[in-house]
């Protein structure tokens, strides 16, 4: 699901991560579980509940490379309660960086963004799950929302990059520091207590959409450890999206902290060939 792919784009991308998840007593896990260790991401923290089928997405594209059709069974997170993870709460505060996903328990999102020591970056993951992020706002970093996220959140219906900005400045107004509001081939609005704007779609050869917003999230993360700022950080998620978006795969392979960095330059220099 989304936490493995935001692990998987943040390792790619140069960090050293750990995965906090449960994890099953059936074959999926030791997919899992190799997976991770062939890609450096260490589960120490990771909950084994043996009884359980470990998280599991389909999904079905359309010859557009946008998803169609997607069934999940995500029941074993309802699993990582603040109980559950007390014990890693001294990970937590020892991080650099915390991200949290919407397939946890609203409880546990608010424990885990309240007690963090460092920054922390939310992704909405589906309009369904995107309310559980609200009492956690106040404590986000970044946060990464779609156009419906957005309007599930807000209520404000974000046609395009006026509505975005509307619906990125009452996010701001919820409690989350800084907003990045992802509009597909439209592009991203951004926003934070000073500032929003909108920068428009780069141009790619797309292949498969699935993936593309968990690599942004990655790489709002990478960006977030060197210090880019809100425009820099909104270019390196369009790169990483960008990237995902023309693999056939939900986490690239192309996808690297050198790739990401050449893409952020060729979308710069689309961006100002619009602009003149």
């Amino acid at each position: 699901g989304v936490g493995h792919n935001l692990a998987c784009g943040c390792a790619q991308l140069g960090q050293s991560v750990s995965l906090m998840t449960a994890l099953g007593g059936d074959e999926n896990a030791a997919l899992v579980r190799a997976d991770c260790e062939r890609r450096g991401i260490d589960l120490t923290y990771a909950l084994t509940l043996p009884d359980a089928a470990t998280s599991c997405y389909l999904f079905i594209a359309d010859s557009d490379g946008d998803m169609a059709l997607a069934v999940n069974d995500m029941r074993i997170c309802d699993a990582l309660t603040n109980d559950a993870l007390a014990a890693s709460m001294k990970a937590i505060r020892a991080a650099d960086l915390l991200i949290l996903d919407a397939n946890l328990p609203a409880e546990t999102l608010r424990w885990a963004a309240q007690g963090a020591q460092c920054p922390v970056i939310a992704d909405a993951v589906s309009a369904a799950k995107a309310d559980r992020l609200s009492g956690a706002l106040p404590y986000i970093d970044r946060f990464k929302p779609n156009r419906i996220e957005a309007q599930r959140l807000t209520g404000i219906e974000v046609r395009g990059p006026e509505d975005a900005m509307r619906a990125a400045r009452a996010l701001c107004r919820m409690g989350a520091r800084e907003v990045y509001l992802t509009m597909g081939t439209q592009g991203v609005c951004c926003a934070n207590g000073d500032e929003a704007f909108c920068l428009p779609g780069a141009k790619l050869s797309m292949v498969n959409a699935t993936g593309a917003g968990d690599a942004f999230t990655a790489a709002l993360a990478w960006s977030r450890l060197r210090g880019l700022n809100m425009r820099q950080s909104a270019l390196a998620g369009m790169a990483a999206a960008g990237i995902t978006a023309e693999s056939a795969t939900t986490v690239a392979d192309a996808l690297s902290e050198g790739k990401l960095t050449e893409r952020m330059k060729e979308i710069e220099n689309e961006l100002e060939g619009k602009r003149q």
